[in-house]
This record gives C-alpha cells, structure tokens and sequence, in this order.
C-alpha cells in the first residue's frame, strides 16, 4: 500500500526576513505545498485547509503565540505545532509544551538546521499516523458486519448478537468448536465498536506454557526473575483503550485464574517484580471451544471468574449445522484465493458441490478454506471436480482392528489428527496429547 509524502505546511510569522528564511527551509522538500501568514488570526481563519504543520511565531501583531497554539490544538489536535521565538526563557519553553506544541526552537544562527531536522522528525511521525489510520479503516472494512459470511438461520443470529455486543461495553464470551471463528467474530466486534481506533490485542491461553503466561498477561519489571534483561508490559496494558481478546480461556491455569479475576475486579494490573498497580481499560472478549459451566463443576475452572466473564453469550455454529453457507463460504475462499494471486476465479462443480455438502468438517471454517486452496492448486482449469477435494473426516474414531500398525505408526497417526485438528499448533496438541514437543518435532521431521 502507498502512501502520500506530501505535507502542507503553515509559516505564521510577521518579520519579511524571517519568514523569507522560514519559507526556504520548508520549501527546500519538492513534497511540502506551503502558506505564509503574517498574522495569528490569518492562520486560523485558513485551517480548514487542514495543515499537516504549522510554523508559528510566538509573539504576532494580533494576538500571543499561546493562544494562536491553544486554538489550532482545539480545530484539531493532531496538527503538529513548531514555535519559534527569540526568547531562550525555558519557562516559557516547558509551558508551550505542555500546552501541546511539539517542538520550541529559537531564533538564533543554528535555528536553520533545527527546523529543518525537527520537521524531519515530524514528517515521519505524521506519515505513520496516517498509515495507521488507513490501515486501521481497512482492518474495520475487513472486519465489517458485511464480512460475517452465510445465510443460515444460526448465523443471522449470531450476526445480530456481534450488532448488540458492538454497540455496548458488555464482556463476550464467545463459544464454539475449533475453526469455527471466534477471533473472527471477536475483531468484528471491536473494530465496528468506538474502541476500532486503539489496539486489538490477542493472546491464546493454550498455546503459552504457563510459567510464561503470567508475564504475558500482566508484563514483568527487569531483573524480576531469570532472563528478564528488560520491562516488559503486558497484554492488559498493550489493550489499554481498546480490546483484549482472552483466547481458549478454558485452558488457563487455575492458579493463573485467581489473578486475572482480581486484574478483571480492580481494573488494573501489577508487573511481576512490580509493585506499582498500573489500571487499564480494556474491553474484554473471551472465546473457547470448552464448556465452562462443565469446567466449574469439575473444579477446573473458578466459579466466580466464570460468573465474571459471562456477559454476552455468543455461540458459533460448526460448520455442518450451516448448510448451504458452506458453499457460500466455498466461493467466497475462491474468489479470495483468485484476488491474493491474480489468477480468474474458478468455479466448484455440481458433484464437488454435493462432496462438499455431505461432508462432516471436523476443522470447521478453517478446514473448508484449506480444502478449497488446494483443491485450486490440484485443478488443471478453471473447474473444480469432486476428485479435487481431498476431505480427511478425522472426526472419526480410529477402527484400531482395521488395520494393523506399530504403536509408532499409531502415535504418528494420533499426533497428525491432532495437528490438523488444531491447525498445526504444537504447542497446543502437545498439551492436549500430554506429550512433549520434541516429541512432536522428531516424528514430523520423519516423514519430511
């Protein structure tokens, strides 16, 4: 994606030799479209220009460099502000500062070279900012309502229940089988949410061994145990004014559980080595493909941490309970697939249709795109036949008196399911498994 390095920029300044210089130094980039103003209200009356910058003189004709700073940060207060002055008071300087200016440059022999490095800077900044913007204006349109694919009577449901979770503060617990969506679901509830413009941050409970995931949740202060050769904050605080998306909580540790119950009642989180409490605002979405209530009366799951998170239930269809989405969801993947790789889209066949339909897809939504993917490689043309589909309905039970195997032959067969199931996450699999990853490692290494 490209982005403009073009800056407009305002010099406010009333001395001809000065802003002569001022306008040189601005105009010395082929990239800045630049105005000069002699008076303070000349530049407000021309903000609906929208400067990238503004230069301003700190003591104008009509009225003080403050109160000119003062009124272009209440138009907008992402216009940068460079105040220059002849005056090197640092009082002054500090009260600018903290009134919003970026930067405070004297008029003096080297004011030349730091204007000139300053807006350097600031260009940088500015530029970023709006490639944030736009890319956070392309994750909400990727992200939109629009986006939740299917038809169904289960997924119209859950598509009003993501409107009424977007338009409150409520917590979600989000709930399904593997590969169903939920992060899908939970990004589309932040970002058509008024907190799309600050972080969506994720973090799965499974995939983290839990001696690291309390650092991950809360951060740590450096030296705080082996290894922590710096501070670190933590997913709580990385979320602050935004969303923080608790995946496969099912999975989490109970003696990890009492923390985040207090970090979820207090609004604030400590460092481990810390001692200073650090609040935070997060929204917070959960998502499992366990049943928690079950894990509450097994005891593996706290009774009061689940009555905390309940909030706004949201439970996602498999995949088969969609019917015909499946083959909505079939030529959405095509077309994507054709678009990432500038190739025609092609189309699926009325026997792979039917193929499609009467398979179980044990991996859901995830398993659907995979098939599809490779079904577009294994096609010679633009049609896609059933013997294109390779379906593996590892849902089913092993029938061990089918075939015989060695138990090594067995374990590969076991830990390959589990792979495909859980979308190749072996640290995942190898806790679902209660096997070690090398374990894992050396088997796949193997059969490469």
């Amino acid at each position: 994606m490209e982005y403009s390095r073009h800056l407009r920029i305002f010099v406010v300044e009333d001395d001809p030799m000065q802003k002569r210089l001022i306008k040189y130094v601005m105009e010395s980039n082929p990239e800045h479209e630049v105005y000069a103003f002699e008076t303070g209200q000349e530049c407000l009356d021309n903000l609906h220009l929208n400067p990238h910058l503004v230069s301003l003189d700190y003591n104008l004709p009509d009225m003080g460099g403050s109160e000119v700073l003062k009124k272009i940060k209440e138009y907008n207060p992402n216009i940068q502000v460079i105040v220059l002055s002849g005056q090197k008071d640092i009082s002054t300087a500090l009260a600018l500062l903290k009134q919003g200016a970026n930067e405070y440059i004297t008029k003096d022999a080297g004011m030349k070279d730091r204007l000139r490095t300053t807006v350097d800077i600031l260009k940088q900044n500015i530029l970023l900012k709006e490639e944030l913007g736009a890319l956070r204006n392309e994750l909400a349109t990727q992200f939109s309502f629009k986006k939740i694919i299917g038809q169904s009577a289960p997924m119209k449901a859950v598509s009003k229940l993501i409107g009424k979770a977007a338009n409150s503060n409520i917590t979600v617990s989000i709930t399904g089988d593997t590969g169903t969506g939920k992060e899908v679901v939970a990004k589309s509830i932040h970002y058509n949410s008024q907190r799309k413009n600050k972080r969506f941050i994720a973090i799965n409970m499974a995939a983290i061994p839990s001696d690291l995931l309390e650092s991950e949740l809360f951060g740590h202060e450096k030296g705080a145990f082996t290894g922590a050769i710096a501070s670190k904050a933590g997913k709580f605080e990385l979320a602050n004014g935004g969303t923080l998306f608790l995946d496969e909580i099912g999975d989490l540790n109970i003696s990890i559980q009492a923390k985040l119950l207090r970090a979820l009642q207090e609004q604030e989180v400590t460092r481990i080595g810390g001692h200073q409490p650090i609040k935070f605002d997060a929204r917070i979405i959960i998502a499992t493909h366990k049943n928690l209530l079950e894990e509450v009366h097994k005891g593996q799951f706290r009774e009061d941490l689940y009555y905390r998170l309940l909030g706004l239930s949201i439970q996602l269809p498999t995949l088969k309970e969609r019917g015909y989405d499946i083959l909505i969801l079939a030529k959405h993947f095509l077309y994507d697939y054709a678009n990432s790789n500038n190739i025609t889209p092609k189309k699926l066949s009325q026997g792979a249709k039917d193929k499609l339909l009467n398979y179980s897809f044990p991996g859901n939504v995830r398993e659907l795109k995979s098939i599809i993917d490779l079904a577009i490689i294994l096609s010679d043309d633009n049609l896609i036949k059933k013997e294109h589909l390779q379906l593996h309905p590892i849902d089913k039970k092993f029938n061990f008196m089918a075939t015989e195997m060695t138990m090594r032959d067995y374990t590969k067969a076991i830990i390959q399911q589990y792979l495909t199931k859980y979308d190749n996450n072996v640290i995942l699999v190898s806790k679902k498994l209660n096997i070690g990853r090398s374990t894992i490692y050396k088997l796949l290494k193997e059969d490469s």
